[in-house]
């Protein structure tokens, strides 16, 4: 049609039913003539083929918003997988036209940090999941949805209050907060690797990790990595990885276990961008 522009994902949503899970390997995955099936108790079976087509089968009941999480998750995590492209489980930022990824724990605080970048006027790129494209001669990053997942307290460090955020789904406190400027939607050259890291001591520490250190901390942020097995990607990853460790420096930030420190933790990231802080490793 005249005017339309090309699907890159399409997405099914069945009529809601009982899924029978007969095909999964473990309580929760399984693989079926290629298709990555992903089995969600009281919400929805997926099901992620060819790196271009999700269909949903969600249970009677179930809460819309647990199902958009999972796709918008998981789903997305394993359809990128099966694109080639690696998925890191972080937030990433544009420096002078540069992306920087931000990777680390659940609970770090990579979604905050990324949130005092746009505070502070550099674009986001995605939050959550990052797509590293190494089809090429540089790493890509593609951007993906404007939106962040944020904790209450952050959002009123960050001075974004009675905005009228939605929930995440039983998560209380942690809502959906969506990017409304500053955020990148082209695809830019992967100038660094972060690890985000909480620790004890009180001031915030930068450390330049060598080259089987990258390996590792790269290999701990792959998004989804306990799915690796089951989609014969182990080597696909490893290949990845190591040539990121080899290209790109990768760091460790310490930041202190208390208090706010996102807007210093922009800081020391800027200067070490701008060549303007010595990092040893």
């Amino acid at each position: 049609m005249k005017g339309m522009q090309s699907v890159d994902v399409e997405i099914d949503v069945n009529p809601p039913q009982d899924p029978v899970g007969d095909s999964f390997e473990t309580a929760n995955y399984g693989v079926d003539n290629g298709r990555f099936l992903f089995h969600v108790p009281e919400t929805a079976v997926y099901s992620v083929a060819d790196g271009n087509h999700i269909a949903i089968t969600p249970y009677p009941a179930a809460d819309e918003a647990k199902v958009r999480l999972f796709l918008l998750g998981t789903c997305m995590g394993v359809l990128l997988m099966q694109r080639g492209i690696l998925p890191l489980h972080g937030s990433a930022v544009v420096i002078d036209g540069k992306v920087y990824a931000i990777v680390g724990e659940s609970g770090a605080g990579k979604s905050t940090l990324a949130a005092a970048f746009a505070r502070a006027g550099y674009p986001l790129m995605t939050d959550d999941v990052i797509a590293v494209d190494l089809s090429g001669d540089a790493p890509l990053v593609h951007s993906s949805y404007p939106q962040q997942k944020l904790w209450e307290e952050s959002i009123e460090q960050l001075g974004l209050q009675d905005r009228g955020y939605s929930s995440i789904y039983q998560r209380v406190n942690k809502y959906a907060v969506p990017i409304r400027s500053r955020f990148c939607r082209e695809a830019l050259p992967l100038a660094g690797v972060v690890e985000l890291v909480k620790s004890e001591e009180p001031k915030l520490s930068m450390q330049a990790y060598n080259q089987l250190e990258g390996l590792h901390a790269l290999n701990v942020h792959t998004y989804r990595s306990s799915l690796l097995h089951l989609m014969n990607r182990q080597q696909w990853q490893f290949q990845s990885i190591a040539r990121l460790a080899s290209e790109l420096p990768v760091y460790r930030l310490r930041r202190p276990v208390d208090g706010f420190s996102a807007f210093d933790l922009v800081d020391s990231i800027i200067r070490l961008t701008t060549k303007k802080e010595v990092v040893n490793s």
